[in-house]
């Protein structure tokens, strides 16, 4: 026996005694374990033995069917210490906070606290992995209470999925020692025992058959000696086990190796179900997109509605033909809408239950009463069904970007919030939580080995863990909530009570107070319930993470998650001179998703005037509309607003072409400020683009108000659809025609993106109607070059100079990344300047006179010198 055994066993709770009595008796630890728990160690008295230091932990492995189990085939305890050797080298325990971390021991991270002992192991996605998985024609079986024919469970599906550490090994055992057709009495009567692979494998047509089915055969009664043994484990059941079993003790949870099995079984169907529902969504929506297609019409120059606008895709520079938002009518067709809702629900249930009913087999020490041997000793194959089944299920469902949707389906999430507590409540689960789930990123070959079994080379790849997809839907419930607090007054300077006032009574006070609380409607209760149980789930996680796996790696675990704020004078944010292009790029990106999205104050201090007026102005065109709505309650524009602050906290677009910056005003939500960088390839990039947006009291029954502010104090059109008033031409803000808002559909994501692909376009010539044929033309390219010269001057140098609030940050640090490429943008535009003077309209070419493009000029040097004191800023 070995040292690491023993001292598994007495972090069960056996004495140093008892341990190793079982482990003398016993070989295997978990069948040691199992026997301690019934017991049968109870008389064995405590020795004064004192235990060695503590050594790095490992899990044994599962009797493979040629040790038997045997007390016979038990080897001597030297051969015994020699083979626990071995499987330290074969398999580390994935699941040890003492096992060498990355070239890093327990003990030196002990000594050195600086050293991060996660660092590279849980938390890094820079992981591929290439394997072979076997397809099988399964064997079949048929039901004799039924007379039903089912499929066997393959091998190769069994083992299927990236393996961690000796998993595969584990794996193998236990099928094995399941499909072996016999097992020999363990009371030694030289009896054998009739075992059945379809009793563990059998993939009936649902989960509450398999579990009836294998409850009732898995107690079998020894032929010779008539003692009754677990056909899972080859051990015998005590009298103490049969006492209880119509109480406390299922059969089921009688040992670690049933645990397993039925663990991979149920996430197996639970995968196909998944998978086959997932691909008729998908089938359904490709044939939705082809009907779509059919439907629009020819040559317009905006074919549909805007609601087909991607919330990912950035189509920069793309050509809005005819105008922006300039079509003809098109009636969307709902038909079937209501049915599709109604089968999408029939399938979350029937999802929902069958984890429902997985989820009763998994570790938990919490269950109600009392945790089982099982729970106690968790198999080593459990955390390899969950990592290669479950997460590929969790991943899919997480990665969700609407919250509106999921509340919808909140009879399936709320399970699968379920399983995520469950998980992490367990030790030697919990750590599951951080690693990145490995996904499926290339299928590479496919070799028919014969008529039944082919093989087939996977790459897997490293994408998100559990924890930090949940911190992704965190982010959007904790905004969601904040929208459906509705309008935040500031609180005025409390005034002396008034005697009477002094008189009433605390419960007279809250009684007040309930009354001047607004009824929250059903819809909105729905989704508030929803988004508490996120948090709450999240908060549960975390707590159980760190009473499981201590504080250091909870520490790392939310280093590495997903934030929507940051400090924009973090030296993090800063790049090399010699930074290549590349490292740029990838600072520029991490920046702009930390910042894209964040609450600010956008209120004006009050003035000597409106000392005597509560009610806050605002920073922003539409002060006096807002004013106007403070402390109205309006249940379907609050639930419009949450939905919409869910989608944008995490959905803004990004990238080093172009991206999109939300302000929203941390006591009005209503109150929202967007700045948008010109996208590559047009006229506009790089430049600042400032908008005011308010979400007004018919939100979103009709379309937000959109403001465009960076017009050089309503000097210059930048655009045939930006008017130097402000005014933006959309179809989907009602100022233009063409199809329009939908109302409960549309969303204020469709209009900046909207703004962002289909105004601020590579030719913007073409968006006025009446041009919308001349693309090419010198009047286009004339068009264009005075774009590019308005650019210069207002949306990058102007902005510069006098950042517009609460941008200032944002605009600096947008202009000191890209310095280096936007010094060679304005070179480049310098020298394909034609030399016209800049117009505030640049309708009129025709009419002009040219005078050189000096002003240009100067204001491209400018802006230059202005790059380099941003970029001396790094150094």
């Amino acid at each position: 026996m070995s040292e690491s055994d023993v001292q598994q066993l007495v972090e069960m709770g056996a004495t140093v005694a008892q341990a190793r009595a079982a482990l003398k008796q016993y070989k295997d630890v978990m069948q040691a374990a199992e026997r301690f728990f019934e017991g049968k160690f109870d008389h064995i008295k405590d020795e004064d033995v004192e235990m060695p230091a503590e050594k790095k932990r490992t899990r044994p492995a599962t009797p493979t069917e040629d040790d038997g189990g045997d007390d016979d085939d038990m080897n001597s305890e030297e051969e015994q210490e020699d083979e626990d050797e071995d499987d330290v080298d074969d398999y580390v325990d994935y699941d040890s906070d003492y096992e060498q971390m990355n070239g890093i021991t327990a003990s030196a991270t002990a000594g050195n606290s600086n050293v991060d002992p996660y660092a590279g192991i849980f938390f890094s996605k820079d992981r591929k992995e290439e394997v072979i998985e076997i397809e099988e024609v399964p064997e079949m079986m048929v039901v004799e209470e039924t007379k039903e024919t089912v499929p066997l469970l393959t091998q190769g599906q069994w083992m299927k999925g990236c393996p961690e550490g000796g998993e595969q090994t584990f794996l193998f055992s236990l099928y094995s020692q399941l499909s072996s057709p016999n097992t020999p009495c363990p009371q030694e009567c030289g009896a054998s025992i009739p075992r059945f692979k379809g009793d563990f494998f059998a993939l009936h047509p649902d989960f509450g058959t398999y579990i009836d089915r294998l409850r009732s055969r898995v107690f079998r009664v020894c032929p010779r000696c008539h003692s009754k043994v677990c056909l899972a484990c080859g051990e015998p059941v005590s009298s103490d086990q049969e006492k209880y079993a119509s109480t406390r003790e299922d059969p089921l949870f009688h040992c670690s190796n049933l645990q397993g099995v039925i663990l991979g079984v149920g996430l197996t169907m639970l995968e196909q179900l998944f998978n086959a529902q997932d691909q008729e969504q998908l089938e359904a929506s490709e044939s939705s997109i082809r009907n779509s297609k059919r439907r629009k019409t020819d040559g317009s120059a905006y074919d549909g509605d805007d609601d087909d606008v991607p919330y990912y895709a950035n189509a920069i520079g793309k050509k809005a033909k005819g105008g922006t938002g300039y079509a003809g009518d098109v009636t969307e067709d709902t038909t079937g809408q209501l049915k599709a809702l109604a089968a999408q629900r029939a399938k979350d249930e029937k999802i929902a239950k069958l984890l429902g009913a997985i989820r009763a087999f998994l570790p938990n020490l919490n269950r109600e009463g009392g945790g089982r041997t099982s729970d106690y000793l968790v198999h080593p194959t459990t955390l390899a069904h969950l990592r290669r089944r479950f997460n590929h299920i969790c991943s899919s469902l997480l990665r969700n970007d609407s919250l509106a949707d999921m509340s919808d389906r909140s009879i399936l999430y709320f399970e699968l919030l379920e399983w995520l507590e469950t998980i992490s409540n367990h030790e030697a689960l919990a750590s599951m939580m951080a690693m990145p789930i490995m996904v499926v990123s290339l299928v590479k070959s496919v070799a028919a080995k014969n008529d039944q079994i082919r093989e087939r080379t996977i790459v897997y790849e490293g994408s998100s863990g559990p924890r930090e997809l949940l911190e992704g839907i965190a982010i959007q419930a904790q905004a969601a909530l904040k929208g459906l607090e509705g309008n935040k007054v500031p609180e005025a300077r409390p005034e002396e009570l008034t005697e009477e006032q002094k008189r009433m009574t605390v419960d007279t006070k809250e009684k007040a107070e309930e009354e001047t609380v607004a009824p929250i409607s059903d819809e909105n209760l729905k989704l508030i319930r929803f988004c508490r149980r996120i948090l709450s789930t999240v908060k549960a996680i975390d707590r159980s993470l760190r009473e499981t796996k201590g504080d250091a790696f909870v520490d790392r675990l939310h280093s590495s998650l997903p934030k929507i704020t940051s400090s924009p004078s973090s030296t993090e944010f800063y790049v090399d001179a010699n930074a290549s292009e590349e490292a740029v790029q990838q600072k520029y990106l991490e920046w702009a998703t930390r910042t894209r999205f964040e609450y600010c104050d956008l209120t004006i201090p009050v003035r000597g005037e409106d000392e005597g007026d509560s009610t806050p102005h605002y920073k922003f065109y539409y002060d006096n509309e807002a004013r106007m709505l403070a402390n109205s309650d309006i249940p379907k524009r609050s639930l419009a607003i949450a939905k919409e602050l869910a989608i944008l906290t995490t959905n803004l677009p990004v990238s080093w072409g172009s991206s999109i910056f939300l302000r929203v005003d941390e006591t009005r939500v209503d109150v929202i400020k967007a700045l948008i960088t010109g996208p590559e390839g047009t006229p506009y990039h790089n430049g600042c683009y400032l908008f005011d947006i308010f979400l007004g009291p018919s939100y979103n029954q009709a379309p937000p108000s959109v403001k465009y502010m960076t017009t050089n104090g309503g000097k210059f059109r930048f655009n045939p659809n930006l008017y130097a008033d402000g005014k933006v031409c959309l179809s989907l803000l009602g100022t233009w025609q063409g199809p329009g808002w939908v109302s409960g559909k549309s969303t204020l994501l469709q209009v900046l993106i909207s703004i962002q692909s289909m105004i601020l376009c590579d030719e913007p010539y073409l968006n006025e109607p009446a041009w919308a044929t001349s693309g090419g033309t010198p009047q286009s390219q004339a068009y264009s070059a005075n774009v590019r010269r308005m650019v210069v001057k207002t949306a990058m140098l102007g902005n510069l100079k006098n950042p517009p609030e609460p941008f200032a940050d944002i605009i600096k640090t947008h202009f000191r990344l890209k310095s280096r490429s936007i010094t060679s943008q304005l070179d480049h535009w310098l020298s394909m300047d034609d030399g016209k003077p800049l117009l505030p309209d640049g309708g009129g070419y025709s009419h002009m006179k040219s005078e050189g493009s000096a002003s240009f000029a100067k204001d491209v040097e400018e802006m230059k010198q202005l790059l380099k004191g941003l970029e001396s800023d790094d150094q």
